[in-house]
């Protein structure tokens, strides 16, 4: 390139910048000086072009200037001339697209006849050039899709003739200038997707020719100004993702010439304005993501709004039913309300829109029941184009639909999650050929899997989880060499994992937890390199080894083996999964040490290895893992030292009971380690040695003797602490609670339990009502039992557990021992008073006759659940109850449930067959006939899964009013058989006569709480999911028990049909 148009430009720089009106209104310049003009301009903006791969510019080189050479610069690539009046000169320059770097010249702006500069679709950085706002005749400025930094300048406001702005899909900042409503020639304003923050200017209202306002994709706040309701010629509004607040304004229903609408993922609330819905132009209209909005769809949309495609608005809180008018909207293509409170049946009109693609209803409350197919699904198969159904998260309930392989064959999604189909997946569903995503999970399906699903060649996501699926896995799954996900856990799956599953070639995520699974694992299977999120084995009963071939699944982030019959050492090659950060091999039967190998798993922050029987030292290698903030080693059989760094520094994060181990941080409270057991050779001890210890063993035996003759002459004068309760600030003497209870007299008592009796009682300070369980310490194992309790009562919270107040160790007026424990008093007794006798509280006349309502069953059921989950699964060791009954759950003044006794000779710390002497004495009661499950009269071992079996029970009960041990169950019969007899179709035939319609609108008196204003069809509804929660609970096999968590999440479901109108 010649220096000299460089340096021209350089010199002519002060006159063009500084007067560029000037310079366009002379006619004094010669015609080849403003080409050469035009040229320097150009050649500007060349030299700082800094990525030129494809040679776009390659033909821009210099000329003379001189008039030969008039056109030169106008058979560039990219520059136009098309003024007739003005030729040679540059009126357009287009490089849209040519994947430049660098930077914009400003001497673009000495381009004075320029009308359209398009840039966009480049790698442009830098700010936007100040200078470009003095180009007067500049119609069309596109800079979209760079990465432009920096504000949008506010000279481009006096570019007064400018038509289209597009600065869309950059990194520009800072404020929409005000200033730019002086562009009244403005048609096009997109501003979208920058970092823009501040409010829209109320000035833009004034741009009455404006007929697109993009916004979206910013950091925009404040309320939509009511002023764009003046945009009278505005066709298209995007506003969406920002961080607008405050009402949508009733002025934007004078925009009647809108199509779209799009003001979706901002904070706007208050009710949608019924003028919206009367713009009869639009074709889209999306609110969505705004879930503080409200409202309802008006009974005429699909009058009112004849062109609409795009029904959009989900999560907004919408109220209400879908209007049948929907089905007049015949333009529709995508409707998706999800996330709202819409109620009532889905119109079978939707059936009417031949153009419909997608629909989305999830997470409603919308219902249907039907018998042997669903009316919705046939009227759906008129839609030839729907290719998305989502009807996930309601209530709906009936057979799983055989028509649904009826949907249209462009069929890619179809969500049937979280509802209550019951039978068996159609067998024809492999007739959807194209679906790429099947969920139905979460149901109460039944059958075994269609081994024809395997024909799905399409599909990448098959959730069957959360079901009674039964039968084994067909190895026809093994087909779908697309599947990216494959969920089939808690469901009743039996056999073995098929060979098969090892053709999934893309799976990311295999989750097969909770069934009955059995068998090895296939080695074709665990070497599967595409795993990447999860691999779920766990709750079955595989056994054998882990097969060597697990060091394959390098990108695994979760790995899940726990609970089944493993048996061998734990790889080396587990070693190799270096993306680890979850490894749960817990509960199964490995042995041997830790590999060394395992150090290099320096991503894993959650490892539970407990309920083995590992041997060898603790690694100390844990302790340098810098995200471990879980470690459970318990109940294995290690030996020697605990290191102290690391997560060994913290004992709320690692977990070493049942092992025999020394040492470690102070808090554990381990035995020191011997010099033997911290590797120190010892020397043998010489004669002089042996003399001392001798001497001294003499020297300590006399002090014992002597302290104990002490002890025994001031154990009558001294309070006995209670190690475990030292922290509390207040305890009761003998006497206190003597006192408390009126001389222990048989009008206080309110209760026997196992081990003692409990008493009402009114203890200092606040003079505060109490339960005092009082133990019989004469009972072989009283003793342990309450210290287990104390340690227990000390390590716990929650709402649904009784709570302990403080305890009282001390003696008696004879000099015996004394203990017992007071409890925050429950004034509405036990439950199992309320389900089998004429319960009344103490205020009460014993005439008054309670029952519980169905509601308040409900609530109990949760709360024991509750209350359980934070048991097994949120405290430093899981704890065991092994006593779940009815008279061990109280109720409070407002009948909120809390369950007690838990820690009274049935509470178990260490749960795997290395039990402490304390864990094993205090399990010699297991609990009470009829809820004690069947495996612990087998290995004698309790477990979190052995309460899950109690609570089925008690549930059962609950809602029966029966009792496990009823007379009238014959021949075997139980609890289960007999609800399992009558589920689904006779289940009114079983319910608690209390709960019944026709007893509860006929109360018995006014002050009868039981009348709870619900008709039968809704009792059935609810009932049907609560009686498969106790049945799924209360299995036979502790393995195909359901999880409390799922419990919980069930009986949350039943809470809200009971809670709808």
């Amino acid at each position: 390139m010649s220096i000299l148009p460089l340096l021209l430009v350089g010199t002519l720089q002060p006159l063009l910048i500084t007067d560029h009106t000037a310079y366009a209104a002379s006619t004094s310049s010669p015609p080849v000086a403003a080409m050469a003009m035009d040229e320097h301009a150009l050649l500007s903006f060349r030299a700082v072009i800094t990525a030129d791969p494809h040679k776009v510019l390659v033909s821009w080189t210099a000329g003379n200037g001189s008039t030969a050479n008039m056109t030169g610069v106008c058979s560039w690539r990219g520059v136009g001339c098309h003024s007739r009046r003005h030729p040679g000169r540059v009126t357009s320059l287009e490089l849209w697209s040519s994947n430049l770097t660098g930077t914009i010249s400003p001497f673009l702006s000495n381009l004075t006849f320029l009308t359209t500069l398009n840039l966009s679709h480049n790698s442009f950085s830098g700010n936007i050039p100040w200078e470009l706002g003095f180009l007067p005749r500049l119609l069309y400025l596109d800079l979209r899709h760079n990465s432009l930094q920096g504000m949008i300048p506010c000279s481009l406001a006096r570019a007064s003739k400018l038509r289209i702005l597009q600065l869309e899909y950059n990194s520009l900042v800072g404020e929409i200038p005000a200033n730019l409503s002086n562009l009244q020639e403005l048609e096009v304003l997109d501003v979208g997707s920058n970092q823009l923050f501040g409010g829209i200017p109320q000035s833009l209202g004034s741009l009455s020719k404006l007929t697109y306002l993009g916004l979206y994709l910013n950091n925009l706040s404040g309320g939509v100004p009511a002023s764009l309701g003046n945009l009278s010629s505005l066709v298209d509004l995007f506003a969406d993702t920002n961080k607008f607040s405050g009402q949508i304004p009733d002025s934007l229903g004078w925009l009647t010439n809108l199509k779209s609408l799009d003001i979706a993922y901002n904070q706007l609330s208050g009710t949608i304005p019924a003028n919206l819905f009367n713009i009869s132009s639009v074709d889209t209209f999306e609110l969505s993501g705004n879930n503080a909005l409200s409202g309802v769809l008006p009974f005429d949309i699909g009058v009112t709004l004849p062109n609409l495609q795009n029904l959009i608005l989900n999560d907004c809180q919408l109220s209400g039913r879908i209007p049948r008018s929907i089905g007049n909207a015949s333009r529709l293509r995508y409707i998706q309300l999800d996330d709202n409170e819409l109620e009532g049946t889905v119109p079978l009109e939707v059936g009417n829109l031949k153009d419909l693609e997608v629909l989305t209803l999830g997470s409603n409350k919308l219902a249907d029941k039907w018998g042997s197919d669903w009316e919705l699904i046939a009227s759906l198969s008129n839609c030839s184009n729907l290719f998305s159904l989502s009807l996930d998260s309601n209530n709906f309930q009936g057979v799983f639909p055989p028509s649904i392989a009826n949907l249209s064959s462009t069929m890619q999604k179809l969500l049937l999650e979280q509802n209550k189909f019951h039978g068996a997946i159609s067998s024809d569903i492999w007739k959807l050929s194209n679906l790429a995503a099947l969920g139905l999970r979460g149901n109460f399906l039944s059958g075994s899997i269609p081994p024809r699903i395997g024909e799905l060649s399409n599909l990448g996501a098959l959730d069957l989880s959360q079901n009674n699926i039964s039968g084994e896995i067909p190895p026809t799954l093994g087909n779908l060499t697309g599947l990216s996900m494959l969920y089939l856990f808690q469901n009743n799956l039996q056999g073995s994992i098929p060979t098969s599953l090892g053709n999934l070639q893309n799976i990311a995520s295999l989750v097969l937890s909770f069934n009955q699974l059995n068998g090895t694992i296939p080695v074709e299977v665990i070497s599967l390199s595409s795993l990447s999120s999860y691999l779920g084995l766990s709750y079955n009963f595989l056994s054998g080894p882990i097969p060597s071939e697990v060091g394959k699944l390098t990108n695994l982030v979760l790995l899940d083996l726990s609970v089944n019959k493993l048996s061998g050492d734990i790889p080396p090659t587990l070693g190799k999964c270096v993306e680890l950060v979850q490894l749960q091999l817990n509960d199964n039967l490995l042995q041997g040490v830790i590999p060394q190998s395992l150090s290099g798993l320096q991503g894993i922050q959650e490892l539970n290895l407990a309920g083995n029987n590992l041997s060898g030292s603790v690694p100390g290698f844990f302790g340098d893992w810098p995200n471990l903030v879980y470690l459970n080693l318990s109940n294995n059989n290690f030996e020697g030292p605990v290191p102290v760094k690391g997560v060994f520094s913290n004992a709320s994060a690692f977990f070493i009971a049942g092992n025999n181990v020394c040492g470690g941080i102070p808090s554990l409270q381990l035995p020191q380690c011997t010099a033997k057991e911290s590797g120190v050779q010892k020397k043998r001890p010489s004669t002089v040695v042996l003399i001392g210890i001798v001497a001294g063993a003499m020297v300590l035996l006399l002090v014992i003797l002597i302290s104990g003759l002490l002890l025994f002459i001031m154990r009558r004068q001294k309070r006995v602490n209670v190690p475990f309760l030292e922290d509390q600030q207040w305890q009761v003497s003998f006497e206190e609670i003597q006192k408390a209870t009126d001389q222990f007299s048989p009008n206080n008592l309110i209760g026997m339990g196992s081990f003692g009796s409990v008493y009402r009682g009114i203890v200092s300070p606040g003079a505060q009502q109490v339960a005092i369980k009082v133990i019989d310490l004469q009972q072989h194992g009283a003793e342990n039992s309450f210290l287990a309790e104390c340690h227990a009562l000390r390590s716990i919270r929650h709402r649904n557990l009784v709570k302990v107040i403080t305890a009282c160790s001390s003696v008696d007026h004879h000099g015996n021992d004394f203990k017992a424990l007071v409890y925050e008093f429950m004034p509405n007794g036990d439950l199992d008073k309320w389900l089998h006798q004429n319960f009344a509280t103490q205020d009460e006349a014993p005439k008054t006759r309670r029952r519980l309502t169905m509601s308040q069953r409900v609530n109990i059921a949760l709360d024991i659940a509750e209350a359980l989950d934070y048991l097994h699964n949120h405290g430093q060791v899981p704890i065991v109850h092994c006593d779940l009954k009815p008279s061990n759950i109280l109720l409070d003044d407002d009948m909120v449930a809390h369950v007690a006794d838990f820690g009274l000779a049935r509470f178990v710390r260490k749960m795997a067959s290395n039990m402490t002497e304390e864990s094993t004495t205090s399990i010699g009661i297991k609990g009470t006939i009829g809820y004690i499950p069947p495996e612990y009269g087998m290995d004698g071992n309790v477990s979190i899964q052995g309460d899950v079996y109690s609570y089925g029970v008690l549930l059962l009960e609950l809602f029966t009013g029966k009792r496990p041990t009823d007379g009238s169950f014959q021949g075997g019969q139980t609890l289960q058989s007999y609800v399992a007899a009558c589920c689904p179709d006779k289940i009114m035939e079983i319910v608690d006569p209390t709960l019944l319609p026709d007893l509860n609108n006929g109360c018995l008196s006014k002050e009868d709480i039981s009348c709870d204003d619900i008709d039968a069809e809704k009792l059935q509804e609810c009932m049907v999911p609560i009686f498969r929660v106790g049945l799924q609970c209360s299995q036979e096999s502790s393995r195909a028990r359901m999880h409390i968590r799922s419990a919980i999440r069930e009986l949350e479901r039943v809470k809200d049909v009971l809670l709808s109108d």
